[in-house]
């Protein structure tokens, strides 16, 4: 069994994969800056002891992070309980994508994961979009290149950063309203939020597919992902475990080039 773990802003996704490629159960947890490798320890085995997968069965364990302070107590904790040292994924030592972004090896891996899973669920060209703590707009070229990103404020992170900022307008759920003209509140702040990142979405589509090619394929994920697909039809696919997918598409080709 192979655990693929993506260490996010805000939350970490683990990901286990059987023998024949197929994802048999996954978990997602706060990321704490501060977790100790006993707490990471006793958390992912108390996911696979409900999930009565015996912990003997990780074989190896693939991390992409975008938190370097957790890494260290992460690690520590995949040894000491699974008993199998975690191979660190990184644009650096992926063997999966081209980046040709004008500093390679600094790319989120992440980004370069979510590329290397879109890729094998809808090809090249293609545009992955990442609805996280940012949107992020990666662009993969017809020779399957990842060519760089844009990035923009993720819908939570804009709520909360309206809320914050507000004296009297509420937290309220991320969810299209029906109408683009809010009669309260709450309806109005969901009119702006959703309404605005499905008009954002459809720019830098539109935009990013003038340099791809009309043909470039678009894929999404991340937590609000299916909010906004449900409201445009420039996102063909929404994958939830994209990243998940590329760490073990990377995995493989990297124990094939052994």
């Amino acid at each position: 069994m192979l655990l693929c773990i993506d260490v996010g802003n805000t939350e970490t996704k683990l990901g286990a994969f059987d023998a024949s490629g197929a994802i048999v159960g996954t978990w997602r947890v706060t990321t704490a800056r501060r977790r100790t490798a006993d707490e990471y320890g006793v958390l992912f085995a108390a996911f696979f002891s409900a999930a009565k997968f015996p912990i003997a069965d990780v074989e190896s364990i693939v991390v992409s992070s975008v938190v370097p302070v957790v890494d260290r107590p992460l690690g520590e904790g995949c040894e000491k309980y699974f008993g199998v040292r975690p191979t660190l994924f990184t644009a650096a030592n992926q063997r999966s994508i081209v980046v040709k972004t004008d500093r390679p090896t600094e790319v989120g891996s992440d980004l370069v994961a979510g590329a290397i899973g879109a890729m094998s669920f809808v090809g090249a060209p293609a545009i992955v979009i990442n609805f996280g703590t940012a949107t992020t707009f990666g662009a993969i070229d017809a020779d399957g290149a990842y060519l760089g990103v844009a990035i923009a404020t993720g819908l939570q992170v804009s709520l909360d950063a309206l809320v914050g900022r507000t004296a009297k307008l509420p937290q309220v759920a991320l969810v299209a309203p029906g109408t683009p003209i809010g009669r309260d509140t709450v309806s109005a702040i969901q009119a702006g939020l959703v309404y605005g990142a499905v008009g954002q979405t459809e720019e830098l589509v539109r935009r990013i597919r003038d340099v791809l090619g009309a043909g470039a394929r678009v894929i999404a994920s991340g937590g609000l992902a299916t909010v906004v697909a449900a409201e445009t039809s420039v996102i063909e696919r929404v994958e939830p475990h994209l990243v998940l997918y590329g760490l073990r598409v990377d995995h493989l080709n990297a124990a094939r080039s052994v």
